[in-house]
């Protein structure tokens, strides 16, 4: 690994399926970290104070970055076109029947597909010593959606200790865009996500088929499993789709995690009216970040974006990004040591 001073602050470099791979180091005052990879625009890393300044480490992150070349789970990244998933991969837009290719378990688009913007490495616009701007170019029927889209991301790290991911997309054609980041938080070191404590702002959640599709109901949450409208334990492996209250285009609070000793909290805050919940049931063992464990149940995806397969749906959000529009997601990870 080498510094590239050309690009400002502590940037890193590596080589990942025959491409130059940049690691970008974000600090702030308080002492936190995070590191960005311009592959798949990953979190890979992120440290946060606790009281007294020692840092812990509060996402999921692999050790050896030739994974992230596969990277099945998609560990840290922004996901996309569409994120989550498309059912059998079909979609209709202005009368035009598209097949998307089918890359998840139950035939279904899974995360904008077997390449999607996960295993793309994207441009490093700019860096500073707390952001950094990554942008892509996704030409006209990649992974099968009509119309070349252009995306940034941005993350920066606040004073605060808040990670903000500010993302953005345009397109020449009408098409489909939604977006998600795709970490994996652990709020305490080898803690299992059934431990943390969760609360999320909704009332309402819309139930899936085996294969994880909406059935296009939307129910209440009111003496079911998916009721955290107050912080309670996990508990359980979980997979359920939120409806977020609030309107869409501020920044609000949505969900609160809180570490097994609940001594530290992370508050996510979003534009979007949805929210996944993933607890890793299905995460390979494997080795992390400095000696970091990884495996079932050992991370919490807390994914803001549209809805599940809402393409097919005419009642959720729509996801069709037209020419002269601009799509947007801002999501926040607000971290508070106790």
């Amino acid at each position: 690994m080498a510094a590239i001073s050309s690009l400002g602050e502590a940037i890193l470099t590596h080589r990942l399926n025959g491409q130059e791979v940049h690691e970008i180091i974000l600090t702030n005052p308080a002492g936190a970290r995070a590191s960005i990879l311009s592959w798949g625009a990953v979190v890979r890393d992120l440290l946060v104070p606790l009281k007294g300044g020692t840092l812990r480490r509060v996402v999921l992150g692999y050790a050896d970055i030739s994974q992230y070349g596969e990277n099945g789970p998609h560990l840290g990244t922004v996901c996309g076109r569409v994120c989550n998933r498309i059912a059998h991969g079909r979609f209709t837009l202005d009368g035009k029947d598209y097949q998307l290719p089918v890359n998840g378990a139950g035939d279904v688009h899974l995360h904008g597909g077997p390449k999607g913007f996960t295993l793309r490495n994207w441009e490093v616009v700019e860096a500073s010593g707390d952001t950094v701007l990554l942008r892509i170019v996704s030409p006209d029927g990649e992974e099968g959606y009509p119309g070349t889209v252009t995306v940034t991301c941005r993350y920066t790290l606040t004073g605060d200790n808040t990670l903000r991911m500010e993302l953005e997309g345009a397109s020449d054609a009408a098409t489909l865009l939604n977006m998600t980041n795709h970490s994996y938080f652990t709020l305490a070191e080898g803690a299992v996500a059934q431990d943390h404590w969760l609360e999320v702002v909704s009332d309402l959640y819309t139930p899936t088929r085996p294969n994880l599709i909406p059935t296009g109901e939307v129910l209440r949450v009111d003496d079911s499993r998916y009721d955290f409208r107050e912080l309670r334990r996990l508990g359980d492996n979980f997979e359920a789709n939120f409806v977020l209250r609030g309107a869409r285009g501020a920044v609000v609070p949505v969900a609160r995690l809180a570490s097994p000793a609940r001594d530290l909290e992370m508050e996510v805050a979003t534009d979007q009216p949805g929210l996944l919940l993933y607890t890793a049931a299905g995460l390979r063992e494997g080795a992390g970040t400095d000696g970091q464990r990884l495996g079932p149940s050992l991370g919490i995806c807390l994914e803001a974006a549209g809805f599940c397969d809402s393409v097919n749906w005419r009642h959720f959000p729509s996801p069709i990004l037209r020419p002269g529009e601009t799509y947007r997601n801002t999501c926040e990870y607000r971290f508070r040591a106790l």
